[in-house]
């Protein structure tokens, strides 16, 4: 992160806790539109960049979701279980890497060519992490495993394999509240599935 730009000049950073991941608090001048310099401090929780995929079969208009159990969704109110799109942070491996690995722990199925179709800051009021997105075909024989992510890591995860149509829907009766995965398929609908008729 640059210290110093025309914008900001960073004054000082402070550590509030590494624990799980890096929670610092920054005080910093930002330069504003009329040209004068105004004090700030913000806090943020660096937690690394990650990516998320959406598996999808174009012949039978189907795609691959997840379901596990998120702690601060439950307790802001959700009963914790979110039906997502298989994602991971990339932990000095790049985003294909990342993300094919992910895949295949978390649902069981080994993908070849994935196709990144975008980036983007998840919560850019406080958290740095930014996400690669990407979409892959899937079929049968792709399924190697059962999935289900990796046990140590508290990881217990359902693989669903949907309709398009219905996980749309679900999207439409606030089943599905993931930020990443609504995105992915309103990227699907738009670019991936549009058009296309499912098979008999």
């Amino acid at each position: 992160m640059a210290e110093t730009t025309d914008r900001v000049r960073v004054i000082e950073s402070q550590v509030l806790s590494d624990d799980w991941y890096l929670l610092k608090k920054t005080v910093f001048d930002f330069r504003r539109a009329d040209g004068s310099w105004q004090r700030q401090q913000r806090e943020t929780y660096d937690r690394g960049n990650g990516a998320t995929v959406l598996l999808y079969q174009l012949a039978t208009r189907r795609v691959v979701l997840i379901r596990q159990f998120r702690f601060p969704a439950y307790v802001n109110g959700h009963d914790g279980m979110l039906v997502e799109a298989p994602a991971g942070l990339l932990d000095q491996a790049t985003p294909e890497q990342r993300i094919r690995a992910e895949v295949e722990e978390e649902t069981g199925y080994r993908v070849g060519e994935v196709r990144k179709v975008f980036e983007a800051f998840m919560s850019p009021g406080s958290v740095t992490e930014k996400l690669y997105f990407f979409v892959a075909e899937y079929d049968a024989a792709s399924k190697i495993s059962r999935g289900g992510g990796i046990e140590e890591e508290g990881e217990d995860i359902e693989v669903l394999e949907l309709p398009f149509d219905a996980a749309m829907a679900m999207v439409k009766r606030g089943e599905i509240v993931d930020g990443k995965t609504i995105m992915l398929l309103q990227y699907a609908a738009l670019h991936v599935f549009h058009g296309a008729s499912s098979t008999p």
